[in-house]
């Protein structure tokens, strides 16, 4: 059955949704300690979507006891690895069943436009349940090379029970890329989602419930980060916290470790990603990508290419392209197909992006297009300026937002130079036709991952994380795996 083709077709759909307003604990929805709430609304239209529960340290209380008390008795932990994979499997075809529905939700909760949600972020979240599981029962432990007289075998073991805390830019795609590893080696997790989106995750709760995964294994607490958050950082019976979100918070989260039980801590954090384009690329392929690169879900991406590094002898030529490609874009109601960028995720976000664009302005970075808002003030029209240099605030601070900063080079030095002067590392991009260039420049740059001729090129198969204050974390790929287990060295000495 085809996805709905026209705006009516989802507003129709939307007509059917019913929203759920609790967390999920032990295979069941759960009212928070004392009835309390907070408001999701809807970013496109300030509309309440549903009064969720905000869940108390009580609660998070009651879901790592559970996930513990589930991990011990071994039902899902000693599970063998085929059984595992086959509950991922059928969890991953019951996410492509509910596809519509999922990307409605994703939709409604953050702003971005549903045309994405329904052909990127909901097969990509299957797409990833589905590597985890076929990858599981190829995983190998090793011998090591003792004398003849022992054997010492190394084996990875699930760490227990998994925090995990995800943003609201990618609801379902980032939890799931915590979830896939953590729940195919045998762990316990309890999820928090971000405040503003939590109906993928519920509802994916739901769908892995009937995929077989036994109850307490997975277990969702919703609420707002200075409660439900913190009290799953300083937990003592949480083993290890994964975190996807602002540099400032996982800071946070290291700090919880340190004051309570040590927990691993894994942060993948914030980014203002370069994108170096030189004279000798596809100009035009190179304008394409830094359109996607920066433009793609409202700019609200940790690995945005928001700082644009152009070749000053094709500058103008760049800028001219750009902000016409960039004018083309059609910014409106999310759940209109033909919409390309959607609403930002609330009123306050929108305050801080045009305070950015003040500041940019009154430090005499020139504006070239955007600049503001639409009527509502949900919605900010793609931005860029031009004249831009490393010390103005465009250029350091991310803004999370569909705003480009251009900043002229006349050297390839000059321009990793400029590239690596950020607190943060967590990708780039190089455009030039010149293969041992793009070699050399890459080399060189201090982020996790460079994509050449292309922007934010990734793939289950390749670790997705950053250097510097974009965090240590790594999602993605058997690398990620090691944040979910622990090696184990069995000593047998023969007789």
């Amino acid at each position: 059955m085809s996805s709905p083709s026209t705006q009516q077709d989802w507003l129709e759909l939307k007509n059917t949704l019913v929203y759920q307003d609790k967390a999920w604990i032990d295979g069941q929805y759960h009212t928070a300690a004392g009835g309390k709430t907070y408001t999701v609304t809807n970013p496109a239209t300030g509309e309440v979507i549903v009064n969720m529960a905000a869940c108390q340290e009580a609660d998070v209380d009651l879901a790592v006891a559970c996930a513990k008390r589930t991990f011990e008795a071994g039902t899902w932990s000693m599970a063998s690895p085929a059984h595992r994979k086959e509950v991922l499997k059928n969890l991953a075809a019951l996410i492509r069943q509910h596809t519509d529905e999922l990307a409605l939700l994703e939709s409604l909760n953050m702003g971005k436009p549903v045309a994405d949600a329904v052909s990127i972020d909901i097969p990509g979240s299957a797409a990833c349940i589905e590597w985890y599981a076929e990858a599981i029962d190829k995983i190998y432990g090793d011998v090591a090379p003792t004398d003849s007289n022992n054997i010492a075998t190394i084996t990875r073991e699930p760490v227990g029970v998994v925090g995990a805390v995800v943003p609201w830019n990618f609801p379902l795609d980032i939890a799931v890329w915590k979830l896939a590893p953590a729940l195919v080696t045998g762990n316990s997790v309890v999820l928090k989602p971000a405040e503003e989106s939590p109906h993928t995750v519920l509802k994916l709760a739901e769908l892995a419930k009937e995929a077989g995964l036994p109850d307490g294994v997975l277990n969702i607490v919703t609420g707002v980060g200075a409660v439900t958050g913190q009290a799953l950082g300083l937990h003592y019976d949480v083993d290890c916290l994964v975190f996807t979100g602002s540099t400032a918070t996982g800071k946070r989260f290291l700090k919880y470790s340190a004051e309570s039980n040590m927990k691993q801590v894994w942060p993948e954090t914030g980014g203002k990603s370069p994108n170096l384009i030189f004279a000798d690329c596809d100009l035009d392929k190179a304008v394409a990508g830094a359109i996607n690169g920066i433009f793609f879900n409202q700019g609200e991406v940790c690995s945005a290419n928001s700082r644009i590094l152009v070749d000053n002898k094709i500058k103008a030529e760049f800028v001219e392209a750009f902000v016409k490609a960039a004018e083309k874009l059609v910014l409106g109601d999310p759940l209109d197909p033909q919409t390309q960028v959607g609403a930002i995720i609330d009123t306050a976000q929108v305050e801080r992006m045009l305070a950015a664009i003040e500041r940019a302005k009154e430090q005499g970075a020139k504006l070239v297009l955007g600049g503001k808002t639409d009527a509502s003030k949900r919605f900010l029209y793609p931005t860029i300026f031009d004249q831009v240099t490393s010390s103005m605030d465009v250029a350091i601070e991310e803004i999370f937002g569909p705003v480009a900063a251009i900043l002229g080079f006349d050297s390839e030095e000059e321009a990793i130079d400029i590239a690596n002067n950020s607190i943060y590392g967590l990708a780039a991009s190089v455009w030039s036709n010149d293969l041992s260039r793009v070699y050399r420049v890459s080399r060189r740059l201090r982020a996790g991952t460079v994509s050449v001729n292309t922007v934010d090129a990734l793939d289950f198969s390749t670790p997705f994380g950053g250097y510097k204050q974009s965090g240590f974390g790594r999602d993605l790929s058997l690398y990620a795996l090691d944040k979910f287990t622990q090696l184990k060295t069995t000593w047998i000495k023969l007789s």
